[in-house]
């Protein structure tokens, strides 16, 4: 319903993972990167992990465009509460392998077969299980053992474990010590920075139409990262509610206050004391500007201009310690 208020084509802070609005910060193309390399390398585990709200489910729903572009056969399993011959079931569905017999066994050699004749036509099959966080230490270990299909050079299948960081606490077990030495290559999403939450925000602005990305003011800017405390998912949902309620008030662009009504909606202004949040954000202006991840000289000036005062402050206050101490003697 703002959508022609604020000249946008679709919403752009949708709950859904859409793999077309996913930003990447130096963090996101980091872990991507890692992904893509495990996967082309066959390295067989990856490990994905990352707060909640960080962007796990959308980064692997990017991967997994990548794949399909890629040709690369695929198996999602992201319900994690499955038995262990639903999970066969499941996984084996996926991938478009015909088995008529429900024995373990037998789908264990249907796959083996499958996968050897994918490494001689010079094919790559992954396996990615998201929210892995949940499942049991029985399924982690039945996973485990199917990194045994291979050759007696390289991996037949290659498989992405996306999960909260629960997922770490739990491979640390020693009964899953021989997962976590399987596991080659780690990759994690991390929360945004202040200025990754401005691009953010405008890139999403952009894909979703607007032909001017600065549809929040700087001011409202710095408060969704105070009170989003640099989570995506968090922040969609202010900036989602931001825009109705700016909306309803007809104010363009959307200003602070709005933003600080919202997150009192939400309780998102109260402090969870076992929180990792980020430092809050600066009370600076953050310059407009329509390259999401350039330089901001301003607020370079700004920083500049608070350490000098900070250290004007220091040099007075040794002064009148010396001053002092020289009165006293």
């Amino acid at each position: 319903m703002y959508k022609k208020f604020f000249g946008l084509k679709e919403n752009p802070f949708n709950v859904n993972p859409d793999p077309r609005y996913l930003y990447l910060t130096p963090n996101t193309q980091e872990a991507l990167a890692c992904l893509t390399y495990g996967i082309e390398t066959r390295k067989g585990f990856i490990l994905l992990t990352g707060e909640v709200g960080t962007g796990k489910t959308t980064l692997i729903n990017k991967l997994l465009e990548w794949l399909h572009k890629e040709r690369v056969f695929t198996a999602f399993v992201f319900n994690p509460r499955l038995s262990v011959s639903q999970f066969f079931d499941f996984m084996m569905a996926d991938f478009g392998i015909p088995c008529e017999s429900r024995q373990k066994g037998q789908m264990l050699l249907k796959l083996n077969q499958w996968l050897l004749d994918r490494y001689q036509a010079g094919e790559r099959a992954v396996l990615v299980v998201d929210e892995a966080q949940n499942l049991s230490p029985q399924m982690l270990e039945e996973i485990r053992l199917l990194t045994n299909l291979e050759t007696s050079t390289e991996k037949l299948l290659q498989i992405v474990l996306a999960g909260q960081p629960e997922l770490e606490q739990k491979l640390n077990q020693p009964q899953l010590r021989q997962l976590r030495q399987r596991i080659t290559l780690r990759a994690k999403t991390r929360q945004l920075t202040l200025e990754e939450t401005q691009g953010y925000i405008q890139e999403r602005m952009r894909i979703a139409g607007a032909e001017n990305p600065d549809i929040f003011s700087p001011e409202a800017i710095v408060a969704v990262h105070r009170f989003a405390r640099g989570i995506p998912r968090v922040t969609n949902l202010l900036c989602e509610h931001a825009l109705v309620s700016s909306f309803a008030d007809q104010k363009n662009p959307v200003p602070a206050e709005i933003v600080e009504d919202v997150a009192r909606d939400f309780d998102l202004d109260v402090v969870d004391p076992l929180a990792q949040a980020p430092p809050p954000a600066p009370a600076l202006t953050l310059p407009s500007t329509g390259e999401p991840n350039g330089d901001h000289p301003l607020l370079i000036e700004s920083l500049l201009q608070a350490l000098n005062t900070l250290v004007d402050r220091l040099n007075q206050a040794e002064s009148r310690v010396e001053s002092d101490t020289e009165r006293k003697t």
